[in-house]
């Protein structure tokens, strides 16, 4: 069976990129059947529109508050039959009217192994504090930051020759392999 499944992201795309070359691949039972982005201009609007999947561009200053943001969105996944949300690099925390919408149905990727390193630059934040493991966490979204159940962890080495940019791309290298990889597992299942 095929799952229904939206990507929120605001950022370059590469995890949607990954996640939706998957789909196509058939690793992932699904279809990607939308994309919603909170930044306009943000590089994986024009990710989804090449790969031909729809978008819902929604910026958080149009509406008068935050359950009203997120009853559009929950709105439009639900016109697409949205089984599952995947945020991948999706910067805004989901409030009430999502996380009722879609209860242990909203997963996220964090570039740290949670509890380590929650909230915005977690990669800077581990480099600059010397850890010699960081790595990734994939889980599910509760009304925390970063505070749902794990899914999944992969570490990942801090070099001593590292700079910022060396250790991200290792963690972006990593995320693209494991966050596939776990939907494909958590959907097979279902």
């Amino acid at each position: 069976m095929k799952h229904k499944i939206a990507v929120f992201a605001s950022g370059h795309g590469t995890n949607f990129t990954a996640i939706n070359e998957a789909v196509r691949r058939g690793q992932i039972p699904a279809t990607i059947e939308l994309v919603v982005c909170d930044q306009p201009g943000a590089a994986v609007i024009d990710r989804a529109h090449a790969a031909g999947i729809e978008t819902l561009v929604i910026s958080r200053k149009d509406y008068p508050s935050k359950a009203a943001f997120e009853e559009v969105i929950a709105a439009a996944c639900r016109k697409h039959g949205i089984a599952y949300i995947f945020l991948a690099g999706y910067m805004r925390i989901l409030g009430k009217v999502m996380l009722s919408a879609y209860p242990h149905r909203i997963i996220n990727i964090h570039p740290s192994l949670l509890p380590s390193f929650t909230g915005l630059d977690a990669i800077g934040q581990a480099f600059e504090k010397g850890v010699k493991i960081t790595g990734i966490t994939i889980h599910y979204v509760d009304e925390g930051m970063d505070t749902g159940p794990i899914i999944a962890q992969a570490a990942v080495p801090i070099l001593d020759d590292d700079t910022v940019d060396t250790l991200e791309a290792r963690i972006h290298e990593t995320e693209h392999k494991l966050y596939p990889a776990t939907i494909a597992k958590l959907l097979s299942k279902q």
